[in-house]
């Protein structure tokens, strides 16, 4: 899985950075790059979580920031918030993996018998 996980990682990157640069007739690439980000998530690491969480921050402003920038602004607009979308996906992914483990941990906890 975490093959399958980086792949999906680096297939969002690609994708995030050609689409800024191209725009794809009848294909969602918001959606794909989301899909994709879900799927790295699933296999990133638990250790990592907080600075993917900064980064769903952090590159929106940046790509505005960059916009400024004449003749390739609107592109690194593009991009930045493309990875936006991503890291999104892989924080959506690791929030929903630490609540799973959080309650599988507490009903664990329960059915021990433990009276804490």
């Amino acid at each position: 899985m975490e093959k399958v996980g980086g792949l999906a990682a680096g297939l969002a990157v690609v994708l995030a950075i050609v689409g800024g640069f191209v725009s794809i007739p009848g294909l969602e690439v918001g959606l794909i790059i989301l899909v994709l980000g879900i799927i790295g998530g699933i296999a990133a690491d638990q250790d990592g979580a907080i600075r993917m969480y900064l980064a769903v921050l952090v590159l929106p402003a940046v790509g505005a920031v960059l916009g400024a920038i004449p003749a390739i602004g609107e592109y690194l607009t593009a991009i930045f918030s493309n990875l936006a979308v991503a890291a999104a996906g892989m924080s959506a992914s690791l929030i929903t993996r630490r609540l799973y483990d959080m309650v599988m941990g507490a009903l664990k906890g329960l059915s021990s018998g433990s009276d804490s």
